[in-house]
C-alpha cells in the first residue's frame, strides 16, 4: 500500500474548504471536529483528515473500521439553511452526502452497481463502501463525518465486521489518489448541500433513484418500536417510505434490518 500524501494546499485552493487539518493518527475525526466547534476554532468550513482512526464512530454504538489506506474525514461548517427542526440536522443532509459520494466514486467503478442504503451508507455490489455520520453542535454548527474505503483492502479487515464491505482498491485492482478524490468529493458535496438548501426535492429524487432498499421487505427499529413492511423508496422530504399492514408510513430515522 503506497498511498500518496494528501496535498492540503491544493484542497484549500481548489475547494470551498478554508482550513485543512491532516493527522497520521487520530481517535475520531468527528470528535476532533466537535472539539474545534466547542473551542470556536475557524474559519469555516474546516476539514479534518486522518490516515488512521483508533476510535472511529458510526451511528449509535457502531464503530467504523479505518483500515490502512482508507480515507477518514469530517467537515465542520455552519448549519445555516441545512438545520432541521429544533436545530437537529436536516434528514436530507445525510442523503445529500451519499449522493455526492456516489458521484465521486462512480467514475472509478466501471460496471459495478452503486447504491444508497438509507439513511447513511453507500454500497457497491451490495457491500458497504462508505458510511456517513452527521452531528449537530450546540453552537449551530454541522459536522459531516465520512468513512470511505479507498486504498485499504478487506483482507486486512477484522473478523467482527457486522456487514459485508468493500474497497475501491479491491473493486478496481489499483490505488487511488486521495487528493484527487477529496477535491472531487468536496466539489460534489458543495453542490449537493446547496441543492439541499435550495431544491431539496431534487436531492431526494436522486437519492430515491439510487435506493438500495426499494422493493425489499424491511424491518425498521426505533427504540423499542419495530415496523415491518415493503419499501417504496425515499420520499421528497428524505423519509423512508414503507407500506405496512396499517398503510403507508414515513420514517425519518431508525435502524433498518
Amino acid at each position: 500500500m503506497n498511498t500518496s500524501p494528501i496535498d492540503a494546499k491544493r484542497i484549500s485552493a481548489e475547494t470551498f474548504v478554508a482550513v485543512v487539518e491532516h493527522h497520521a493518527t487520530l481517535g475520531s475525526t468527528n470528535d476532533r471536529a466537535l472539539q474545534a466547534a466547542a473551542e470556536g476554532e475557524g474559519p469555516l468550513p474546516m476539514l479534518f483528515l486522518a490516515d488512521r482512526q483508533t476510535a472511529g464512530r458510526g451511528r449509535g454504538r457502531n464503530r467504523w473500521w479505518t483500515g490502512p489506506g482508507a480515507l477518514a474525514m469530517s467537515l465542520l461548517l455552519d448549519s445555516g439553511k441545512l438545520a432541521g427542526e429544533s436545530g437537529t440536522p436536516n434528514p436530507l443532509v445525510s442523503l445529500a452526502v451519499a449522493v455526492a459520494l456516489t458521484e465521486t466514486v462512480a467514475p472509478c467503478l466501471g460496471e459495478h452497481p452503486i447504491a444508497i442504503r438509507w439513511p447513511n451508507d453507500v454500497l457497491v455490489d451490495g457491500a458497504k463502501l462508505a458510511g456517513i455520520l452527521i452531528e449537530a453542535t450546540a453552537g449551530g454548527k454541522l459536522i459531516i463525518g465520512i468513512g470511505l474505503n479507498t486504498n485499504n483492502t478487506m483482507s486486512d479487515a477484522p473478523a467482527e465486521l457486522l456487514q459485508p464491505a468493500t474497497t475501491l482498491r479491491d473493486l478496481t485492482g489499483r490505488e487511488h489518489d486521495h487528493t484527487d478524490l477529496l477535491v472531487r468529493l468536496l466539489s460534489c458535496l458543495e453542490s449537493s448541500l446547496d441543492q439541499t438548501a435550495s431544491r431539496p426535492e431534487d436531492i431526494a429524487a436522486r437519492a430515491d433513484s439510487l435506493c438500495f432498499q426499494r422493493d425489499k421487505r424491511l424491518t425498521l427499529k426505533q427504540g423499542t418500536r419495530t415496523t415491518s413492511g415493503h419499501c417504496l423508496g425515499i420520499s421528497p422530504d428524505g423519509a423512508l417510505l414503507i407500506e405496512t399492514p396499517a398503510g403507508r408510513q414515513k420514517f425519518y430515522s431508525g435502524v433498518v434490518q
